[in-house]
């Protein structure tokens, strides 16, 4: 599991490879946390690596989108899989983010 963060013009891009689970959270969330206080406002996660998203990671997808907004930033979410489709779906969770089919359209978004 890894994050890796870039610049991409004024939006942090981090990619996310692996699982977000209970183990790796909290360095998901320091990570953007570290960029959110460094004065970043736009942030996309991009899941195009990412096979597997435990309740701990939803829970801090939704904490990060929270935070982020009350430091008037945005958050989208990009290249979701099938199985990330329908959790979203079934938790509600498409609702409260913003979500793209690829990177290119998450960015045009903002």
């Amino acid at each position: 599991m890894s994050f890796s963060i870039k610049k991409q013009g004024e939006i942090c891009v981090v990619d996310v490879e692996g699982q977000l689970i209970v183990g790796n959270r909290q360095e998901l969330k320091q990570k953007v946390l570290d960029e959110l206080e460094k004065g970043e406002k736009k942030f996309l996660i991009d899941f195009s690596q990412t096979g597997y998203i435990d309740s701990s990671g939803l829970g801090v997808l939704v904490s990060l989108s929270k935070k982020i907004r009350e430091q008037g930033g945005e958050l989208r979410l990009a290249n979701l899989n099938d199985d990330l489709k329908t959790l979203f779906e079934l938790t509600k969770l498409d609702t409260l983010f913003q979500i793209a089919d690829t990177r290119e359209r998450a960015l045009e978004s903002f």
